[in-house]
């Protein structure tokens, strides 16, 4: 792979090296052969200069990760519990969750279709710029896709995550990683800046991608049944303490839980609108760890479920709108113990699919890349929102999300 910011003037770069001779035979220079290599020259950087990724010269898909493999589980589990001081016999209660699913999560394989998909929605735009694959807990790891990237001469990258909301683990905690990741290479002697893209829970592409698989949903259970269904949406619980800090640290809190409700809220609405009628709603939790003393964000999606059917709700469209594609937190807690839960009630339930590599989603993604990228030329793109006007910054505020535990690098900040 070539290096798009290669300097046309530098003799050493292979680019340059390997341009056509300008000598004529007699050793006289040839002016004519010389200009037109000068011209092709600076027409090629010219046009990579003025790609609207510039400055950026790979994108890297930031994720979570899993195992994917049995033996692959417990070393998973450990990286990810790191200093938690949480014993082995708790993670192997874990563990079978994904044993369960024969030790394979399926978020990676998920993550490369993602990918694939990004890179199709480039190409259909005409933007040649590669998309590198790094995760925090297992292979690929970000280490080792930054490493790729300054081996093939990119050192400007864009991080974009896959992780929509703003809390420590769904943004801080990735601003840790891309750091540690750096700092790993810059032992080595090797430099990458990276930057990444803003928090998009109200990102037209996200927000709205997720109205229209839940109204849609929702029509179709209403047409099918002739009654209403009730939308439980679902994201991942947290720490109370976790959301109590979420935001800016001059700012109220609670950022976490008030993002997922102003969504849910909106996309009931939308939905409403969709059935011409009215729509019951409620935002739930699932995938609660730690131990029993630790208040965490409630009510649980399978108490809430109870709930519901003692209040003599019949059908539930359950949207997991917490999540961008359908990894362990949603097969095994929504597929498995939901419905297991729903049809002990005798509940009529719909999970609707996660926004994963939908059309409206994987376009957002790359108008949030390009949006990243005009900012870092210090332009002032369009910044669309939907709920709301508020539009979470590339560059997170001082204090914003902070470690409870103990005190990191993170990149990505103005902290």
């Amino acid at each position: 792979m070539s290096n798009p910011l290669a300097d046309p003037t530098d003799p050493t770069d292979p680019s340059v090296a390997s341009a056509p001779d300008a000598a004529a035979p007699d050793g006289t220079v040839d002016q004519a052969a010389t200009d037109e290599v000068v011209a092709e020259l600076e027409e090629t950087l010219e046009e990579t200069e003025e790609h609207d990724l510039f400055p950026y010269q790979a994108i890297v898909l930031t994720s979570f990760g899993g195992p994917e493999a049995p033996e692959e589980v417990m070393p998973f589990l450990r990286r990810v519990t790191g200093g938690r001081g949480i014993p082995d016999e708790r993670l192997e209660e874990v563990a079978e969750h994904y044993l369960h699913f024969g030790g394979r999560s399926p978020i990676n394989d998920q993550n490369r279709a993602l990918i694939e998909a990004i890179r199709a929605e480039l190409a259909r735009r005409e933007l040649a710029i590669p998309v590198l694959f790094g995760n925090r807990n297992s292979e690929p790891f970000l280490a080792d896709a930054f490493r790729e990237a300054h081996a093939e001469g990119m050192t400007r990258l864009l991080s974009v995550t896959t992780s929509a909301y703003s809390c420590y683990s769904s943004c801080r905690q990735y601003r840790e990683d891309i750091a540690g990741a750096q700092i790993e290479l810059r032992e080595e002697g090797k430099e990458v800046h990276v930057d990444k893209i803003r928090q998009y829970w109200n990102h037209p592409g996200f927000s709205g991608a997720n109205a229209r698989i839940v109204g849609e949903a929702a029509r179709q259970r209403y047409e099918a049944t002739g009654v209403v269904p009730h939308l439980v949406f679902v994201t991942h619980s947290l720490p109370n303490s976790m959301d109590d800090t979420s935001g800016p640290g001059d700012d109220e809190g609670n950022l976490y839980s008030r993002q997922h409700l102003e969504l849910s809220a909106a996309i009931a609405a939308e939905t409403a609108a969709t059935l011409g009628t009215e729509v019951e709603h409620d935002l739930t939790y699932c995938s609660r760890s730690g131990p029993p003393s630790q208040p965490w964000l409630e009510p649980d999606v399978n108490d809430h479920l109870r709930v519901l059917k003692e209040r003599g709700v019949e059908s539930v469209v359950l949207a997991p709108i917490g999540f961008v594609s359908d990894h362990m937190e949603v097969v095994f807690d929504l597929d498995t113990e939901a419905a297991e839960t729903a049809e002990e009630l005798g509940m009529d339930l719909l999970r609707v699919p996660t926004v994963g590599t939908d059309t409206e989603f994987v376009m957002g993604l790359v108008d949030l890349a390009l949006e990243r990228a005009a900012q870092a030329r210090g332009e002032e793109p369009a910044t669309p929102t939907w709920p709301g006007g508020e539009v979470r910054p590339a560059i997170c505020r001082p204090g914003c999300c902070p470690n409870l535990r103990v005190a990191k690098p993170a990149a990505c900040g103005s902290d």
